[in-house]
């Protein structure tokens, strides 16, 4: 596949990006509402906006390399959009169930699950696309 043939990881690159974005401005909020610097600053609000920014930061690279690799390999667009589906829908959901509450929510769950999905099918997949198979 031509490397400028690339049309679905660009995609949810730019979806996911814009997430990433938004979620940095609610952290840049929290900090000059609350005026910390630095940290947290013993505010649960202000770690859990920490929190989410960060969890997202931690699964989504890896989901977008796995889903480079698999558009570069051949897989399907079918796949590809499940993947980049199922990930987006997963860290929006994370988002929004730990902006309602630090503990368990349904959307977290959710949010996990799905990115979890995201992860064991395209780290699967990018296995077998390496073995050849």
């Amino acid at each position: 596949m031509d490397a400028f043939a690339l049309s679905i990881t660009p995609l949810y690159a730019g979806i996911l990006a814009l997430m990433y974005f938004g979620l940095a401005v609610h952290v840049i909020r929290g900090r000059r509402s609350k005026r910390i610097g630095l940290g947290a600053g013993d505010d649960d609000d202000m770690l859990t906006r920490i929190r989410m920014h960060g969890n997202f930061g931690e699964y989504v690279p890896l989901c977008l390399v796995l889903m480079l690799v698999l558009e570069l390999g051949g897989s399907s667009a079918v796949f590809l959009h499940g993947v980049g589906i199922t990930l987006v829908i997963g860290r929006a959901a994370h988002a929004y169930g730990l902006s309602k509450s630090s503990g368990a929510t349904l959307y977290r769950v959710i949010g996990m699950v799905t990115v979890f999905f995201a992860l064991i099918g395209g780290g699967l997949r990018a296995i077998m696309l390496g073995l050849g198979v």
